[in-house]
């Protein structure tokens, strides 16, 4: 495990700030879907000296002497990627899921051809075409949203879409939808109108990757996904898709839109993967989602709406407008309590995003550090108890010396000083 001790004397206001944020994490419930805490494995991995080597190219082929030890690394974490999630090709290099994204794109598309993806504000990603993304201006971009009653993907509705517009790529996936997505139904959609068809799991990778949610690998031209999220490994991206695709793609990334990887994170990708492959991480994910339900089933108690009616994943959206709340004010009066979450527009949201009428809750760190259902009842309560007095300081300190001693009771990185 690092110690620290060269940073503490040769950058005392660094080391503070890295001392601050082990606090912060410590002592606070991370509710973040998008976050989680790696192992200690992991953590030592992407802190080695594999962060000083430069290794523009791909293993065998690199344009940089010396490589032949972090060629290993590299060819393993592709390996592991491989077998973990049954892909025929694994690209380990992406810096985020938005560069994987974009490489996909750049492979197989022309500025101004159409692409299909999700709308943002009823779950999507940015690099789904919204209009502030590289992805919205550099192509023409048809939207599909979620039932307005159900809130759920009506795949009839996507059909018709797509076959009236024509796209040349369709991306299914996304970054707040709780409820299963039917690749299968996606791949019948695109083979209609004869469209590739990515899909973007960063979210769920880690219920993919352990088969608690149906796989978009058999079905998808492309799939991408970041490392960490319920995947549980280091910030980064990976791009998995068919052999026929292999040569463009590995262009279009290299040297298409990035330059050297990071071999530290590259390695610290080929733990998770190995982590990810085991029973015990397996259990784990079944936690994340039953926790989700859990957590859910008790804020909908407390009076709240969960947007959809419920979840199938380790994520999702209470309406906090149903109590006269909107996402901005309930995001601040929880941090004050020490519970993190984001605000975030929930389907036909009529306040803008940086305000919005929901915020966005998720399971997988609360689950790593060894919360159970009973855990997330009372994780519920803090959160509704938070809600219910927004403007009230006093109350929301009270709640923030609950969440500590529930933090307490549940510790994190026991060994790191």
């Amino acid at each position: 495990m690092p110690c620290y001790d060269a940073l503490e004397q040769i950058d005392p206001e660094i080391y503070d700030v890295v001392r601050a944020e082990r606090h912060r994490q410590a002592k606070g419930l991370e509710l973040i879907a998008s976050e989680n805490f790696v192992s200690e494995a992991v953590l030592e991995t992407v802190g080695s000296v594999l962060t000083n080597k430069y290794a523009e190219g791909y293993p065998g082929r690199r344009y940089y002497g010396g490589c032949d030890v972090v060629d290993r690394a590299e060819r393993l974490a592709r390996k592991r990627a491989k077998r973990l999630f049954g892909a025929e090709h694994a690209n380990v290099q992406p810096h985020s899921g938005t560069t994987a994204n974009m490489a996909v794109y750049f492979a197989v598309l022309q500025p101004g051809d159409k692409l299909m993806g999700m709308d943002l504000s009823c779950g999507g990603h940015l690099t789904h075409g919204h209009h502030l993304s590289y992805s919205g201006r550099d192509f023409e971009v048809v939207s599909y949203g979620v039932d307005r009653d159900t809130e759920r993907i009506d795949y009839d509705e996507v059909e018709r879409l797509a076959i009236q517009e024509r796209p040349k790529l369709i991306i299914c996936g996304a970054s707040a939808y709780s409820r299963i997505i039917d690749f299968e139904r996606f791949r019948q959609i695109a083979d209609r109108v004869e469209a590739l068809l990515m899909a973007d799991i960063a979210h769920i990778a880690g219920l993919v990757a352990t088969g608690l949610h149906p796989s978009p690998v058999p079905h998808c031209d492309f799939v991408t996904t970041t490392t960490h999220k319920t995947l549980r490994g280091p910030r980064g991206g990976l791009i998995l898709c068919k052999k026929a695709h292999v040569k463009a793609l590995n262009r279009a990334l290299f040297p298409g839109i990035q330059g050297g990887p990071l071999m530290h994170v590259i390695a610290g990708k080929a733990v998770a993967f190995e982590e990810a492959a085991s029973e015990d991480f397996r259990a784990y994910q079944q936690a994340v989602i039953d926790n989700a339900k859990r957590l859910a089933r008790r804020l909908e108690g407390r009076g709240f709406r969960i947007v959809s009616g419920g979840t199938d994943n380790h994520v999702f959206l209470l309406d906090v407008a149903s109590v006269g709340l909107n996402g901005k004010i309930a995001e601040g009066a929880l941090d004050k309590a020490a519970i993190t979450v984001n605000k975030n527009t929930i389907p036909y949201d009529t306040n803008p995003p940086m305000v919005a009428s929901g915020i966005r809750l998720g399971t997988p760190a609360l689950t790593t550090r060894g919360m159970d259902e009973a855990a997330m009842d009372e994780v519920g309560d803090l959160i509704a108890d938070a809600l219910g007095a927004t403007d009230d300081e006093a109350a929301l300190a009270e709640v923030r010396q609950r969440v500590e001693a529930l933090c307490e009771r549940f510790p994190l990185y026991e060994g790191l000083p």
